[in-house]
């Protein structure tokens, strides 16, 4: 079975750590459209938290987006990879991408029953494409 590998656009904001603020964003999202497949909310420090959040498509949700504060995550761009989970998944595909010379930014994977889904960020566009081709030929991506 084949991998889905996609380009996926991640959008970051900073926000005030505090209870609620996050479900706020969130209901935001949400009341937009947004159909959010990948959220990561971490603290940065006491008073501040940041989060990534994608896909977030289409006008309504980008506007939606901008009115608590979230941006397209800059100098970030992202893969989604699904399909089957299998042991060493994410150690081939990293190993493959180191192979190809080719840096993380950052990654985040689960896995639900036989299933799985990576993301994998990069610093720039063509890293991102050569990590792609990599991939690919990998996995048998489309």
């Amino acid at each position: 079975m084949a991998y889905d590998i996609t380009k996926v656009e991640v959008w970051a904001g900073d926000m005030v750590n505090r209870p609620g603020t996050l479900a706020r964003v969130l209901e935001a999202m949400a009341g937009g459209g947004a159909d959010l497949e990948f959220v990561i909310a971490r603290r940065v420090n006491d008073n501040t938290s940041r989060g990534f959040f994608a896909p977030i498509k289409g006008k309504k949700q980008q506007e939606a987006a901008k009115d608590v504060g979230l941006q397209k995550a800059a100098g970030l761009r992202a893969l989604r990879i699904e399909g089957p989970n299998k042991p060493g998944l994410g150690a081939m595909m990293t190993r493959a991408i180191a192979g190809a010379g080719v840096n993380l930014r950052g990654l985040s994977a689960a896995a639900i029953g036989k299933r799985s889904v990576c993301y994998i960020a990069f610093d720039s566009e063509e890293d991102a494409k050569q990590a792609g081709r990599v991939l690919k030929k990998l996995l048998g991506g489309k």
